[in-house]
Order: C-alpha cells, then sequence, then structure tokens
C-alpha cells in the first residue's frame, strides 16, 4: 500500500473556496488501476501564521499504480487549472509519500 499526501497552507479566508475547488472537481481517480481511497483532510487554523492548514490523502495499491497515475492524462486534467489558484496558498503544497511498513 502507497499513501500519497499533499499538504495545503491554505490563507485565511479561502478555506470555503478551497473545499468548493475539491468538492466540484472533476475526478477520475475512481476509474484508475490500483486506486483505493481518497480524503481531504482539514487541520488547524494558524491565526498568527494566516493559514488553515489541509492535506489530500490518497491511498493506492502500490507506489507503482501512484506513479502511473502521475503520468496519466487522467492527472494532468485534474491539475490543468491549478495555477489559476495560487492567491489560495500561503506557500507551495508540499508532497509526502509513503510506503506501508505495517497495518491492520
Amino acid at each position: 500500500m502507497y499513501i500519497a499526501m499533499n499538504r495545503f497552507k491554505v490563507a485565511a479566508g479561502s478555506e470555503t473556496e478551497f473545499e468548493s475547488v475539491w468538492r466540484n472537481r472533476d475526478s477520475s481517480l475512481a476509474e484508475l488501476p490500483g486506486f483505493v481511497e481518497f480524503r481531504l483532510l482539514r487541520g488547524k487554523e494558524n491565526a498568527e501564521e494566516g493559514y488553515t492548514l489541509f492535506a489530500s490523502h490518497t491511498i493506492w495499491r502500490s507506489e507503482e499504480d501512484f506513479l502511473n497515475w502521475t503520468k496519466s492524462e487522467q492527472f494532468r486534467a485534474a491539475h490543468r487549472n491549478a495555477g489559476d489558484r495560487k492567491t489560495m496558498y500561503k506557500r507551495p503544497p508540499v508532497f509526502e509519500g509513503f510506503n506501508a511498513v505495517e497495518g491492520i
């Protein structure tokens, strides 16, 4: 199992717009080989630095399945307008990938 996460520091006041982008996107993840699950997570607000932390969290059968998705037309389509939303972010998203070592 492989878990792919992107952490987003969303500018204060942009949280609703950010969530709306995710809710209304045309996702084809469920069609892709090896895709298991997706979650959008909302973390704590950091009022001092002016952002709310979010994470997108996908679970894949393998790292290879995830990498295949990143090379697909579905990936390009899903990220096509990402540059238009830069004003929502305090910083660029941070990617973290994990291979499962143990699980129940």
